[in-house]
């Protein structure tokens, strides 16, 4: 992780997000969970623990998994986060951060990619299957 300080918001402005560190490559997932509540794969920045909020009550927080919160602006729909609960950790929609200069990382669950979009040429690539074993292993590769 690089010392980023990155700042975004939301489409409406009510909800304010710093992030102090940030990777500086960007994860996509393209689980069907991901797919279902982006419209397309999730391209993520990892944030890790350090990240701050303004506009707490305009965040809405789903419980997607017993593993991981989603947030989002209730007043304008936009995607906050995805917070992994262990760890505390916050990946964060790429496109949310201000005069972001991410590079292509790694995709996971590539096995569920939609069939109406290609994967990045260079990037790390991972199966389902792949991810959740580096997870049982104990390994940080993504969500």
């Amino acid at each position: 992780m690089s010392d980023k300080g990155l700042t975004g918001r939301c489409l409406c402005g009510e909800v304010e997000v710093s992030a102090t560190k940030a990777e500086d490559q960007i994860g996509v997932c393209h689980c069907d969970m991901c797919r279902k509540w982006s419209g397309g794969p999730f391209y993520s920045a990892h944030c890790g623990v350090a990240v701050t909020f303004k506009g707490e009550d305009a965040i809405t927080r789903f419980s997607s998994s017993p593993w991981a919160d989603r947030g989002f602006c209730h007043r304008c729909g936009t995607h906050l986060f995805y917070l992994y609960k262990e760890s505390g950790e916050y990946f964060v929609p790429a496109g949310l951060f201000d005069g972001d200069n991410f590079s292509m990382g790694t995709e996971i669950f590539v096995d569920e990619k939609g069939p109406y979009y290609e994967l990045h040429p260079t990037s790390r690539k991972m199966t389902g299957a792949e991810v959740m074993a580096a997870f049982q292993q104990g390994g940080d590769d993504e969500k």
